[in-house]
C-alpha cells in the first residue's frame, strides 16, 4: 500500500515508518499540515495515518477537507492518552479508527490491515482470473485446488493496481508509484521483476505487456 505518515515526532515517524517498509509498504512521511497537503496534491494513497496535533495547525482540518472532497481515503487517528474529546472529533468528522500513543508497531499493523480489508470490501469485489478467486477485501488468490497462494505486499499492490483498472492499461509509471515512497531510489526494471514473479505464482497468461505503454489483466483472464 501506498501510505501518507503525518506525524511530527521524529522518533515516532522514523519507528512507523521503517515499521512498515519492512512490510513491504511505500511511506511518505509529512510532518506538518503544509507537507500533508502537497503530499495529497501530488499522489492519490491507500491509506493516511493522521497526528491531530501539527507544528502548523490541527490535523482534524486534513481530515475535514478529505471528507468534503468526498475523498473516502481510510484514515487512522494517531492520538495521546488523554486526548478523548479529540478521538471522538476524529471518528465524528470520519476518521475510520484511531491509535493511541505510544503506538504499538503490532497493533498498528492489525489496525492497519483491518481498515483496508474493511475499505477494499466496498472498492473491489472477488474476481475471477482465470481459474483463480482473488478476494482483495481478504488480500487472497485461492487457485483452482482451493488452496491460497501467497503474495507478498508489493506483489499485492501492482496486482491490485491492475484489477483496480481492470479494463484500462496501467504504465509502468503508475505501478512504481503504488510501489515507492517520494525520494526513493527505483531500481529501472523494479516492476518487471514483481510482475514476473505475479506470473509464476498466478500464470503468464494473467497479465498482459502492452509494449511501450505498460500492463494490464488480460481480457481472457
Amino acid at each position: 500500500m501506498r501510505i501518507l505518515l503525518v506525524e511530527d515526532d521524529e522518533l515516532l515517524g522514523d519507528a512507523v515508518r521503517t515499521h512498515l517498509a519492512r512490510q513491504g509498504h511505500a511511506v511518505d512521511w509529512a510532518q506538518s499540515l503544509e507537507e500533508a497537503e502537497a503530499h495529497l496534491q501530488a499522489v492519490a494513497f491507500n491509506l493516511i495515518l493522521l497526528d491531530l496535533r501539527l507544528p502548523d495547525g490541527h490535523g482534524l482540518d486534513v481530515l475535514k477537507s478529505l471528507r468534503n472532497g468526498r475523498d473516502v481515503t481510510p484514515v487512522i487517528i494517531l492520538t495521546a492518552h488523554d486526548q478523548v474529546s479529540e478521538r471522538i472529533a476524529g471518528l465524528n468528522a470520519g476518521a475510520d479508527d484511531y491509535l493511541v500513543k505510544p503506538v504499538d508497531l503490532d497493533e498498528l499493523q492489525a489496525r492497519l490491515h483491518a481498515v483496508s480489508r474493511r475499505y477494499n470490501a466496498h472498492q473491489l469485489p472477488e474476481i475471477l482470473l482465470g481459474g483463480l478467486r482473488v478476494l482483495p477485501s481478504e488480500r487472497r488468490v485461492i487457485d483452482g485446488n482451493g488452496q491460497d497462494i501467497t503474495l507478498s505486499a508489493r506483489e499485492w499492490a501492482i496486482l491490485e493496481r491492475l484489477i483496480a483498472r481492470r479494463q484500462s492499461i496501467v504504465s509502468k509509471a503508475q505501478l512504481e508509484d503504488a510501489l515507492y515512497e517520494f525520494g526513493a531510489e527505483i531500481e529501472s526494471n523494479t516492476v518487471e521483476v514483481y510482475v514476473s514473479r505475479l506470473r509464476r505464482k498466478l500464470g503468464r497468461e494473467i497479465i498482459e505487456t502492452v509494449r511501450g505503454l505498460g500492463y494490464r489483466i488480460a481480457a481472457d483472464a
